[in-house]
């Protein structure tokens, strides 16, 4: 491709492009991101910052480096494509601009034979040299067409591509080298130049889906390395060749159409993508429909718009009922569909049929029937059956229920079921029997969704529900409820009161007359006759009474029949009682205080009626003429209607406790009055006017309550007096027990400090019984014949003084005693070995060991010398005396 060439008129160094208008020649397709040109901006001042802009950045943007890209892919037209390149100063904002026009290059035609190509010569561009201050003229920069390089080349590798020289190569040997993605940046060695003679190769197959154009830069130096020319930019270009399949964005395509669709109606998009050009016709797929399962109602019921891959319907009949889904296989073929060139790949697109509401519910039977209590609710009654074609348990599927005639009252309503869809009848309001006893509904039914348009409701979706009414005994009710009576208080008892009974509802049933009784009279003034209904009084009634709220008794009263099973209802009776003048008032308080003097002694008082208004007040107050002393020490002065004040008419009265008669009179018609005696207390004040004497005043006069303390007091201090006295005897008689316990001829300690018994057991029975008496009731041994002493019996010595144990210790003395003769025996050289086992069982006669009664019988030791036994301690003392002594 011969360059394009570009010219501008001689000028001297002036900011800005250096042409109004500059030419290119282009590929016809153009890539998104692929550089197309280069425009040059002349800057006097290096230090300017310029920033390029496009008037059209959509298609067109320019870089930094003033290099031109494309904004996206897209084919040029036939005729020239203009826009504006600006250049503006990012200081001064000051701008300069340049039309740019780029002409598509035309169609290429087939190679020429290997042998005749000729591979073309890229030349530097002049450059402007300054020799002097004069400048000289110079020629514009090239603008190198892309190459077109296409992919997957077989080779042979190294492929010469194009040759790069400078003119001024003839007198300076220079060196040409390439620089930029490709060559020595990564992907690095793919192109590669000769630097002697500039030629440009590619070393290896291309590969357009993995990098579409490559950006190189070609340099000229001297043998220093001095750059000898501009740098100028190449475009490699890579060709797109048919070498990918096209690729289905899924291998199953899920879609859904709804029955009864018409012609046209859009059902889904498929998509393949190809990774060739996609502006060629390498990359530009079709699609078609292979194959549709089941075939039926028509075995093209759907097409699909082969560009875009939309797919639509083109047949009618869609039936949810009869084919719930389709099944398409979708092939894409590139190449623009070319059956013989093109490469293809299927899909499988899935279409379900949804339902729409084009079947309306019908009921399984033209009647229904159904039977139900009187006076029940909340209870099903029948259920209503019906058949849908759609699809179960959506809104076309699902029934709703109402009732269209025979219900005025809206006693029905209609649920329903969701699992069944059946209707349920049921009771919202009351039925009664006597009123009603059959009911026919006109019941419709319809769907949640409406109808699909043309599907009108068949008879079928209306029937007819009756619907019984069955009678039960009813309970009986009181007219009116309650029943208000007004009476006067006072009426006496076995009065007449009024008459309260109940009506039976159960018309059609025979039974007797209702019984009556009674069911809540707290007070029990009242009783009612069980056959008549008619109430009298028991008792007074007594508006006062705490069973009366706000003027008004309640009793209530229960009427019974005899059905079975009987039945009952309770009917409220409301005696309003209006009030007479029977309470006299009274007077409140009942006791006051005051001073002896004359001032401060003024007492307040209050007169407390039960009765209300006009029985109540104002009431009158005044002293009665007897005794002549209140009068004359007393006197009252009314200052309000229900209040008086009550002070002293003499300037001194003696301290002491007074009963002061008040007659109070109400203002009923007749009047009711009473004397209340009101308790006063006169003491001595002081200034403040508290009483000063009250313990004085106290011992004058107790009251009621000073009285029942009093003795309370007494009463409970006889009793603490004889509980101590009880407790003292009881302790007595614990002592004197605890004495008897140790008989003093029982003496156990006594009898273990006298014996000293060796006896031989039952062969030897003489011995001295004395010796087990008590210490104070043995004899001496001075006065005891000598015949009657045993020979084995112990030498007599004098008696150790053991302590003598009074006739009645007191209990906390024994362990004292105890730990006192212990000590005493310890100490006794005359004590046995042991103290106890006084009393001998008894063996039996005949015992055939020796007896031990006389140890000095046997002759076999009696020349023996036993002396030595003395210097063994006093606890061979005995031996010594017994064998040791002589005859004694």
């Amino acid at each position: 491709q011969a360059p394009i060439k570009a010219t501008c008129e001689d000028m001297s160094c002036k900011t800005g492009f250096p042409e109004d208008v500059h030419s290119a020649v282009v590929s016809r397709s153009l890539h998104g991101g692929q550089p197309l040109l280069n425009v040059r901006f002349r800057s006097c001042d290096g230090n300017k910052k310029i920033h390029f802009g496009s008037s059209d950045p959509e298609d067109f943007r320019v870089g930094e480096d003033g290099v031109v890209y494309a904004g996206r892919s897209f084919q040029l037209s036939a005729e020239p494509t203009e826009f504006v390149v600006s250049a503006q100063d990012e200081d001064t904002q000051e701008e300069w601009q340049m039309r740019v026009k780029l002409t598509p290059e035309p169609a290429l035609t087939d190679p020429p034979p290997k042998d005749h190509k000729k591979i073309e010569d890229i030349v530097f561009p002049w450059q402007q040299y300054k020799h002097s201050s004069q400048l000289k003229r110079q020629k514009r920069d090239w603008v190198i067409p892309p190459i077109n390089l296409p992919e997957n080349s077989r080779g042979p590798f190294p492929q010469e591509l194009v040759r790069i020289r400078s003119d001024r190569d003839k007198s300076l040997s220079l060196r040409y080298s390439v620089t930029g993605p490709g060559a020595d940046q990564p992907p690095t060695g793919i192109f590669i130049i000769n630097p002697i003679s500039g030629q440009l190769s590619v070393t290896k197959p291309l590969d357009r889906e993995q990098i579409a154009s490559f950006h190189l830069r070609a340099h000229a130096v001297d043998v220093n390395g001095n750059q000898v020319e501009n740098p100028i930019d190449i475009v490699i270009n890579v060709i797109d060749m048919n070498d990918n399949r096209p690729e289905f964005l899924h291998q199953v395509w899920n879609g859904t159409v709804p029955e009864g669709s018409k012609p046209g109606t859009y059902v889904m998009t498929v998509t393949a993508i190809d990774a060739d050009d996609p502006n060629a016709q390498n990359g530009m797929l079709r699609y078609r429909i292979l194959s549709q399962a089941p075939s039926s109602p028509s075995p093209n019921m759907f097409t699909i718009n082969n560009e875009t891959g939309d797919i639509i319907t083109v047949a009618a009949g869609l039936d949810r009922e009869k084919v719930q889904q389709y099944t398409l296989i979708i092939q894409a073929t590139d190449m623009e569909g070319n059956p013989t060139y093109g490469l293809s790949n299927t899909a499988t697109a899935v279409i379900t049929v949804t339902d729409v509401n084009d079947n309306p519910p019908e009921f399984t039977a033209m009647t229904f029937y159904g039977e139900v209590p009187e006076n029940r609710v909340d209870v099903i009654v029948a259920n209503l059956t019906v058949t849908d074609k759609d699809q179960p348990h959506t809104p076309a599927w699902n029934a709703m229920y109402r009732v269209t005639g025979g219900d005025p009252t809206g006693r029905f309503a209609i649920l329903t079921d969701p699992n069944s869809n059946d209707g349920l009848v049921t009771v919202v309001k009351p039925i009664d029997f006597e009123t009603n006893r059959m009911f026919v509904l006109t019941v419709a039914a319809e769907n949640q969704v409406p109808l699909a348009k043309g599907i009108q409701h068949p008879p079928q979706s209306t029937a007819t529900v009756s619907i019984t009414v069955i009678d039960v005994n009813e309970s009986p009710y009181f007219v009116p409820n309650p029943k208000l009576v007004r009476q006067e208080e006072g009426l006496l008892a076995g009065s007449v009161l009024t008459s309260f009974t109940a009506q039976d509802p159960d018309r059609y049933m025979h039974q007797t007359s209702l019984r009556y009784s009674k069911l809540y009279d707290p007070a029990n003034w009242l009783k009612i006759d069980p056959v008549n209904g008619q109430i009298t009084t028991t008792a007074v009634l007594d508006r006062e009474s705490t069973y009366v709220q706000n003027n008004m008794y309640n009793a209530t009263f229960l009427a019974t029949d005899n059905g079975i099973p009987p039945m009952s209802g309770t009917g409220t009776l409301q005696i309003y009682l209006l009030d007479i003048n029977d309470n006299a008032p009274q007077v409140n308080p009942k006791e006051a205080t005051t001073c002896e003097t004359l001032q401060p002694n003024a007492i307040n008082i209050t007169a407390v009626d039960p009765d209300i208004d006009p029985n109540a007040g104002p009431f009158a107050f005044e002293l009665p003429d007897t005794p002549p002393s209140i009068k004359r020490n007393w006197t009252i002065v009314r200052i309000s209607g229900d209040h008086a004040q009550l002070s002293l008419r003499i300037r001194f009265l003696e301290a002491g406790i007074y009963d002061v008669p008040i007659v109070i009179t109400d203002s009923g018609n007749p009047h009711a009055s009473s004397t209340s005696v009101l308790k006063v207390k006169v003491c001595q004040c002081d200034i403040n006017g508290d009483c000063t004497d009250v313990d004085r005043i106290v011992g004058a006069g107790l009251g009621t309550g000073a009285i029942i303390a009093i003795l309370l007091c007494i009463i409970i201090l006889l009793i603490l007096v004889l509980m101590f006295v009880v407790w003292m005897k009881r302790r007595d008689k614990e002592r004197q027990a605890k004495q008897l316990l140790i008989d003093p001829e029982d003496d156990v300690r006594d009898n273990i400090l006298k014996y000293d018994e060796e006896g031989g057991g039952e062969e030897d029975q003489d011995y001295d019984l004395s010796q087990l008496q008590q210490p104070d009731t043995v004899e001496p041994d001075a006065i005891k014949p000598v015949g009657i002493r045993r020979l084995d019996e112990r030498p007599i010595h004098a008696e150790p003084q053991y302590p003598v144990r009074s006739a009645a210790p007191h209990p906390g003395d024994i362990g004292d005693f105890i730990n006192e003769g212990l000590k005493a025996a310890d100490n006794d050289p005359t004590a046995p070995p042991y103290d106890s086992l006084l009393v001998f069982d008894y063996e039996g006669s005949g015992s055939t060991a020796g007896s031990l009664s006389s140890l000095n019988s046997s002759s076999s030791g009696g020349e023996q010398d036993y002396d030595y036994l003395n210097d063994w301690g006093p606890r061979f003392k005995k031996l010594a005396d017994m064998y040791g002594g002589g005859d004694d």
